[in-house]
């Protein structure tokens, strides 16, 4: 009997706080997917940097043989100097020095780097005005760069989702979730297709020194917000029309953030999705749900009582300015026979 009646009140209790449960687990599963992301990369990228500096260190000790009246301090306090200034987005080799990294094209480009959360940080505010400019540049211009995109995409999906998707259940007859589940995958490989296929290619043809994969892993790592800077288009040597170039990266940057977002609403709008949400959110409570319902009852109230002023407003300008009352036969000869 104490067994049955403890098995019951563990089996409520797990009821009660499935919820947390379910959310120990994602947590438990997001840890460990950081802790296998950062065992792949060691086991991948350590080796090759460790080739590097080999690379590097024979490199330096070759050319202090070659000159020996060159003494290493001086050497250090060069190379140190240079990188210093590479970090800022400044080279002294004869292949970049040409470039300007602050006229408009490239400023643009900066600021849409900057509101988008992108950062490459291949190109740096050099003075302290730049800098204290910068920063509330990025508090003001990121919440609003936000609302403007959160904005543009609701009015967008209106017509790229949900109309479609309603059109199709309505007239074809299908279901509503499947049709949904469908379009969002078909949705997603025209995006997929147009903003990081194509691009590549395009890019893989402009730059000399990319190729395909590079291409292709410039637009992810783009698109994505991630923005690591070790590749960055229009920096390359006699770049052609590099001020139309950087104004058509900016442009494309831009346009595939929005439909970035558009695709993740659209399949954040699937029913499957919300169920799956649904796990991990954290239960209301009744008191919550009472006020929920109450606030919607009175915004319902409120939405009918309105639409009835309008209607009432709109009979009112309707009707004429003057009711003409018909005379009766009594109130003609009343007059009359007095």
């Amino acid at each position: 009997m104490l067994q049955s009646l403890s098995c019951r009140s563990c089996v409520r209790m797990t009821d009660k706080n499935r919820s947390t449960w379910y959310f120990a687990f994602l947590m438990s599963g997001y840890v460990l997917f950081l802790g296998l992301g950062a065992v792949v990369f060691t086991a991948v990228e350590q080796p090759n940097e460790h080739y590097l500096r080999l690379d590097l260190y024979e490199l330096k000790r070759l050319f202090l043989q070659q000159y020996p009246c060159l003494p290493e301090n001086r050497l250090e306090a060069l190379l140190a100097t240079v990188l210093e200034a590479s970090n800022y987005g400044v080279s002294i080799l004869n292949n970049v020095s040409a470039h300007w990294n602050w006229d408009f094209t490239s400023s643009l480009f900066f600021v849409s780097t900057v509101l988008s959360t992108t950062g490459y940080g291949h190109t740096v505010p050099l003075s302290d005005g730049g800098k204290i400019f910068c920063i509330f540049y990025s508090l003001i211009g990121i919440p609003f760069t936000l609302l403007f995109l959160t904005a543009l995409v609701q009015r967008i999906i209106v017509y790229v989702t949900r109309q479609p998707v309603l059109y199709i259940h309505i007239r074809w007859g299908f279901s509503k979730p499947a049709v949904a589940l469908c379009h969002a995958f078909f949705f997603g490989f025209i995006t997929f297709l147009c903003f990081f296929i194509i691009p590549a290619a395009v890019f893989s043809r402009i730059e000399e020194d990319w190729n395909f994969l590079e291409s292709f892993y410039f637009c992810i790592i783009s698109l994505s917000t991630i923005g690591l800077g070790d590749y960055v288009p229009g920096e390359g040597y006699n770049q052609k029309f590099r001020y139309l170039y950087k104004f058509g990266i900016t442009c494309y940057l831009l346009l595939g953030l929005v439909a970035m977002l558009i695709v993740l609403e659209t399949f954040c709008e699937l029913p499957q999705l919300t169920t799956l949400r649904k796990m991990f959110h954290v239960k209301r409570k009744k008191h919550e749900d009472q006020e929920a319902i109450a606030e919607n009852d009175q915004l319902t109230f409120s939405s009918i009582s309105g639409q009835t002023v309008i209607l009432k407003e709109e009979q009112k300008l309707n009707e004429p300015f003057v009711t003409l009352q018909p005379f009766s036969s009594n109130a003609d000869n009343g007059p009359v026979n007095q």
